[in-house]
């Protein structure tokens, strides 16, 4: 799918068409149109911001609030469409509250995702991984994402979260159907004005502005409820688990509220595994269709620090940043934005920003002084890239050491992308063993 600048507003960008080649349009923006208007499916206008110094100042400029609240005129906030109280907990997690509740709820939970306590985590993370791809012993092909890619930080954040093995199955089950969804921004609006609904058939959700199935609310509802007794239980039986930890965890003397218990781990569940999925399948097939860089890096596993952070720049895993709302009216490029309009910094066209990278269209698994934008910048900077960064070392080496015949089972056009906004990820991939 080839989208010239000029049309960029009438453009579909959550589609898995646009998704499968996004670079050279927005190479163009940055020449042409570095900040530019554009129209989601909903029909929401919103900016994207293209070139790599206006993106990492809306990540870090106090100019961009990240709660809707604290930048939209009282008329605006009026006409935001109503939430159920079931997805209001949603509302309550750090990733779309700005200082001091952004503060306060990161502080509860940062010191769990430090490099050093993720490096303790190391082994198990070798075993999983060894273990995923002992089960495909002697098979001739995988799924990657399927196979492994989804299960290895899916099982990490699970146990980290202290979810019984016994629940595991359907925790995973909620997990990828609301993951499917890509619940970020999450709007819902009612079929009839006034904002109640009458029947689950006659809801209609969108998220990242785009319709969802019906099996997303039960989804919720029933991951909802199950953590509310999960809740219960770690509150008679504390264990040894980050949810314990959330429980009794006390930052000058604030304890999470039920509700910012709920949002948190709602969140640590999406981000906790979703980035790495796609950094691992969409680093993979990168490495697949450069195999002069597959063979260095299979020739020297020393490399794969510099490999994952060039997959990340490369493959754009989160291809653009979570919502910011302008607090005022402001100029960037020739280009105003008024209080209370939605603005999206296009990541993965940050990341390939020629005045930034040398030769930023080519993957160099060598490439030093990286400075991609693939976790953010600033207050809202991924506390999860420790995990995601050693769990996609891991995963990748391995696979390269025990596959030294590995190759994609399907055209490079053939395989689908799924529909994100924020996102960059594929549905399937095929490899042969």
């Amino acid at each position: 799918m080839t989208v010239a600048a000029g049309d960029i507003e009438d453009s579909d960008i959550t589609s898995p068409e646009f998704k499968a080649n996004p670079f050279p349009l927005f190479a163009q923006l940055r020449a042409e149109r570095p900040v530019c208007r554009a129209t989601l499916p909903d029909k929401s206008p919103i900016w994207l911001v293209t070139r790599y110094d206006d993106v990492n100042m809306v990540l870090k400029d106090e100019r961009f609030a990240k709660n809707r609240y604290a930048a939209m005129t009282p008329e605006q906030i009026r006409k935001l469409p109503w939430v159920p109280p079931m997805f209001r907990p949603l509302e309550r997690n750090m990733l779309d509250l700005g200082p001091p509740d952004h503060t306060r709820l990161r502080a509860l939970v940062q010191k769990a995702f430090s490099s050093r306590l993720v490096e303790h985590m190391r082994d198990r993370m070798q075993s999983l991984a060894d273990e995923l791809l002992g089960r495909h012993s002697g098979r001739h092909e995988i799924d990657l994402i399927r196979d492994y890619a989804l299960p290895l930080p899916l099982t990490i954040i699970t146990e980290i979260l202290g979810v019984p093995t016994g629940d595991r199955d359907k925790f995973q089950k909620w997990s990828k159907l609301i993951v499917s969804a890509n619940p970020h921004t999450l709007r819902l609006v009612s079929t009839r004005p006034g904002g109640r609904f009458r029947k689950w058939s006659k809801l209609i959700v969108t998220v990242n502005q785009f319709k969802v199935p019906l099996g997303f609310f039960p989804a919720v509802w029933n991951l909802n409820r199950y953590l509310r007794g999960f809740f219960k239980v770690r509150r008679a039986d504390p264990r040894d688990d980050l949810t314990t930890a959330l429980l009794q965890a006390e930052e000058a003397g604030e304890m999470l509220s039920e509700d910012e218990l709920l949002g948190m781990i709602f969140l640590l569940l999406i981000a906790g595994h979703e980035t790495t999925v796609n950094l691992i399948s969409g680093g993979t097939l990168a490495l697949l269709q450069h195999p002069d860089q597959m063979e260095k890096l299979r020739g020297d596993p020393s490399l794969i620090n510099l490999a994952v952070e060039e997959l990340l720049r490369y493959s754009a895993p989160v291809f653009m940043t979570t919502e910011r709302f302008a607090r005022e009216d402001l100029i960037i490029r020739g280009a105003t934005i008024r209080r209370g309009e939605i603005v999206f910094g296009v990541i993965g066209s940050a990341n390939r920003d020629e005045t930034v990278f040398e030769d930023p269209d080519a993957l160099d698994i060598t490439r030093e002084n990286n400075r991609h934008l693939a976790f953010g910048y600033g207050t809202h900077f991924c506390l999860g890239a420790p995990l995601a960064r050693l769990q996609t070392q891991i995963a990748i080496n391995t696979l390269l050491q025990r596959a030294p015949n590995l190759h994609l089972n399907a055209s490079s056009e053939s395989l689908r992308w799924r529909r994100s906004l924020i996102l960059r990820g594929l549905d399937a991939l095929p490899l042969g063993l």
